[in-house]
């Protein structure tokens, strides 16, 4: 058998499994496996590789997008670039389990945003300083549209949620939530800006895809905003998480 997986905690949320376990029935993989592997503690990795002798690749969610890289044995240049890891291959070198990490949210983000937008906005904000948050700054900063990050706390380059200025929220044309904030069954939560800021024209992208429309959607749609959810994002990079897994050649727009 051939099994793969997702590490991260909580899982709850994620279609990861589902997604897959319904590829490989479509597919006819039947000798292949996809289960949830929730980690409380990223100190918990080795024992999991041990124990799963048949694991050959995973995917990594909050909170160890970051965390992850110091238990990797190799890291796609891309991946270091951007600090955070959301694919890891396992293969078997030197007699022994070897991880290489990559970054399948960069490209995967990249493609969906730009099939949203009309032009490239000047500015963007990001909120959220996390693993996802890096790997959408690193994209946003490629496009060169000016990303300026948002968090709980003061943030170099950025703002915390109270010093944000309310007329940097109207002058971004793009703000992304990188955070969880929203995410099933918390879907009365959202990320604490001052929302009768937004004006109608701009595109508010959610990382989060479940539930569909989350409340910080919810909010920009009743300001004229454009939305779109991460639900797009998502099965781009578990395409290019697929691909990495069985040796084939990665780029975005890949067959999910």
């Amino acid at each position: 058998m051939r099994l793969f997986g997702i590490i991260g905690f909580p899982l709850g949320h994620s279609f990861s499994q589902k997604h897959f376990t319904e590829k490989f029935d479509r597919e006819c993989f039947y000798d292949y496996a996809y289960r949830k592997f929730e980690l409380p503690e990223i100190e918990m990795l080795p024992a999991l590789i041990d124990s799963e002798p048949e694991l050959c690749g995973f995917n990594v969610t909050i909170p160890w997008k970051i965390e992850v890289i110091k238990f990797l044995d190799e890291i796609d240049p891309e991946a270091a670039g951007i600090g955070a890891v959301n694919t890891v291959k396992v293969s078997h070198q030197h007699g022994r389990p070897w991880l290489k990490g990559y970054n399948t949210d960069a490209p995967a983000f990249r493609e969906s945003l730009l099939k949203n937008l009309v032009t490239l906005p000047e500015s963007a904000l990001v909120l959220g300083t996390g693993g996802a948050a890096k790997s959408v700054m690193h994209t946003l900063l490629d496009l060169n549209i000016m990303a300026i990050p948002v968090s709980r706390r003061p943030v170099s380059g950025g703002y915390s949620y109270d010093e944000l200025p309310g007329e940097l929220i109207s002058e971004a044309g793009v703000i992304v939530n990188t955070t969880p904030l929203g995410t099933a069954p918390a879907t009365d939560t959202m990320p604490p800006i001052d929302y009768s800021y937004l004006r109608e024209g701009q595109l508010l992208f959610d990382l989060v895809y479940n539930p569909p429309v989350t409340s910080f959607l919810a909010r920009g749609e009743e300001q004229g905003c454009l939305t779109v959810n991460g639900e797009e994002m998502f099965l781009i990079q578990a395409g290019l998480a697929w691909d990495i897994w069985n040796n084939e050649s990665i780029q975005a727009g890949s067959n999910y």
